[in-house]
């Protein structure tokens, strides 16, 4: 049975002696919030040759405290799953992010198992065990827990060393270590900076059809959502929702009594919030001159993508990784729209496909 732990001073009892690794997860709420809470850490451990499991409540008194100097200390390495927002709620909860990192799921993918694998099916593929899903919709926040909840929850790190010895093994007979290193030092490094994305307009399809000027007004609205969304701790779609955004872009109220007709007009406006919306909209941004046209999508070569699609699947056969492992499609999108390397791309990505990929970023002459 897994132990249940309330008190700080339990927690760092099970860490003495200090142990080389732990299996790391939470559970986390994040339908009504901008950030998701914390609700629930678990942790496995290797003792007398046999794994045990804590399940951490981070809702007891001085629990977040303990645990961020636990996961703050670089000497133990956290291995985790898919664990990109398991990092934002631990900055949230604990001002602590993991690190060093083992991301199973990123093992997985370069080692050639199959990409965005979730943990079950890993598991199954690995070790032959089939994990129960019943609890996936859980209330993880009501207390107490369930029994029930708490062996699922068990069950999300019990196996996570023996997926680390086998894909961590892998790794070394490819001699890819240094990539699933520096892919996880990426991971912590953006849960750090956990920055605002200055180009939030590229992710909609609705902005590819606005001229310029009013890519402008969305990239406004869209920043200042974002700035709300943080600042309330409510999702963004809450703060004002896409389709009402572009429709304001597109189409600017020529004062601020038009702007509140407008937003009386929608069910789910922030009628209250018409003065920032309309100071926002009115006021223009430093870097807007820098701002990427949307509307490239839909001017793109559309063969020059297929073609540099080409070129990474065939270097993805070279290498024996999964579609999507060495490129995403919007990553592509991204390098032949806007002629710059994503982050997604640098290090050893780059270094693989810098060769094959530049020819094909020559305009044609």
């Amino acid at each position: 049975m897994p132990d249940l732990i309330t008190d700080p001073a339990a927690l760092l009892a099970h860490f003495e002696p200090k142990p080389p690794r732990i299996g790391l997860d939470t559970e986390f709420i994040r339908e009504r919030t901008y950030w998701p809470r914390l609700a629930l850490v678990q942790i496995s451990l290797e003792r007398d040759g046999e794994v045990r499991v804590l399940l951490v409540d981070p809702l007891a008194p001085g629990i977040c405290q303990a645990l961020a100097g636990l996961l703050a200390d670089t000497a133990i390495l956290k291995v985790m799953h898919s664990p990109s927002e398991d990092l934002i709620a631990f900055r949230h909860a604990c001002d602590a992010i993991p690190a060093p990192l083992f991301d199973t799921q990123l093992g997985a993918a370069l080692v050639g198992i199959g990409q965005g694998m979730g943990y079950q099916k890993l598991v199954e593929q690995v070790t032959g065990i089939v994990l129960p899903k019943g609890e996936t919709r859980s209330d993880w926040l009501k207390r107490p827990l369930s029994a029930a909840q708490l062996e699922y929850a068990a069950d999300d790190v019990r196996h996570l060393f023996e997926l680390h010895d086998v894909l961590d093994a892998r790794l070394g007979e490819l001699d890819r270590r240094d990539w699933l290193a520096e892919d996880a030092r990426r991971t912590v490094s953006n849960a750090i900076d956990d920055a605002q994305d200055p180009w939030p307009h590229l992710a909609m399809r609705s902005a590819q059809f606005l001229d310029v000027d009013a890519q402008r007004r969305l990239l406004r609205i869209l920043r200042w959502r974002d700035r709300q969304a943080r600042a309330s701790d409510r999702p963004k779609s809450w703060i004002i929702d896409n389709e009402l955004a572009t429709a304001l872009a597109r189409n600017p109220p020529i004062d601020l009594a038009g702007l509140q007709r407008e937003l009386d007009a929608h069910p789910k406006a922030p009628r209250k919030l018409a003065g920032p919306l309309w100071e926002a909209l009115q006021t223009p941004m430093e870097d807007e001159d820098a701002m990427p046209d949307a509307g490239v999508a839909e001017r793109r070569d559309r063969n020059r993508l297929r073609q540099l699609q080409s070129a990474v699947a065939e270097r993805s056969a070279e290498l024996g990784l999964p579609d999507g492992v060495l490129a995403s499609r919007r990553w592509l999108e991204v390098l032949l729209d806007h002629g710059i390397w994503p982050d997604a791309l640098s290090g050893w990505r780059r270094d693989q496909l810098e060769p094959c990929l530049t020819p094909l970023l020559v305009e044609p002459g």
